[in-house]
């Protein structure tokens, strides 16, 4: 009966389905290391056929990138805390995981003052005033409307590194306190951009993942979605071993929402 309730309210358009995803293509900016280190794949599209002499029916590609190209999903074995973490890999992740409630922290404002804006556990505990405690389980998305950016001014590298918002090690703290399943940013990483200078250093990735938790990012449309109530889909492709995957990540928005 829930589930007929469901397909019924998505006929109808009393719930909405919002897309948090931005399009996969080559110019899509992609994490930026130093030089000494490895560096992520920019996504990549080759023709097969189209209607032609290669294949007179059909049309298609093959497609290359990184697992953390374009708006993907992280997990814990992504990062050396989480490596040993069990069921770690995209493959082995329990699908359950993929699907809950998600809390929207608008951190917009703040975004819009400051690029190296952090979220701290005040802003936490005044959004909870608001809107009720965080419920375990529950996925939390910053919105900072960082999505919005383009091309340089998305990474906005300078010569000390990236400059973008994220979250703080105490708020990092916090939210695991609360039990979230997962954390995600608009910004090309989980992390703020001077995370390398926090402690610890990247915060998101080194104890979300190693409590065997899950990132996301590269969102957008975070401000279409109401503070509480709606509810995240966010399955990654199971890849065996994965660290990560590109995604569709959707979320279902009752429309009065």
């Amino acid at each position: 009966m829930v589930l007929d309730t469901l397909t019924k309210a998505l006929a109808s358009g009393s719930v909405r389905v919002v897309d948090l995803t931005h399009t996969l293509d080559p110019d899509f900016p992609v994490i930026v290391l130093p030089a000494e280190f490895g560096q992520c794949a920019r996504f990549r599209m080759d023709e097969v056929s189209a209607y032609d002499h290669r294949g007179p029916a059909w049309k298609w590609h093959n497609i290359s990138m990184s697992e953390h190209t374009g708006t993907h999903f992280d997990a814990p074995i992504h990062w050396v805390t989480g490596r040993d973490v069990p069921n770690g890999a995209t493959d082995a992740i329990d699908p359950v995981a993929f699907v809950g409630p998600v809390c929207v922290i608008d951190c917009s404002a703040g975004a819009a003052a400051d690029e190296d804006f952090t979220l701290e556990p005040t802003h936490i505990e005044e959004w909870e005033a608001r809107h009720g405690p965080i419920p375990a389980g529950a996925w939390v998305l910053m919105r900072t409307d960082w999505s919005h950016r383009q091309g340089a001014e998305y990474l906005n590298l300078r010569k000390d590194g990236a400059h973008s918002p994220g979250p703080s090690p105490a708020a990092v703290r916090a939210l695991l306190d609360r039990g979230i399943i997962g954390f995600g940013s608009e910004c090309v990483g989980t992390d703020a951009g001077q995370a390398a200078h926090f402690d610890p250093p990247y915060p998101a990735h080194a104890m979300l993942h190693g409590a065997g938790k899950y990132g996301l990012q590269c969102l957008r449309n975070l401000d279409a979605l109401p503070p509480t109530g709606a509810v995240l889909i966010c399955p990654p492709l199971k890849i065996r071993g994965g660290t990560g995957s590109p995604l569709r990540v959707l979320a279902l928005v009752e429309a009065s929402a």
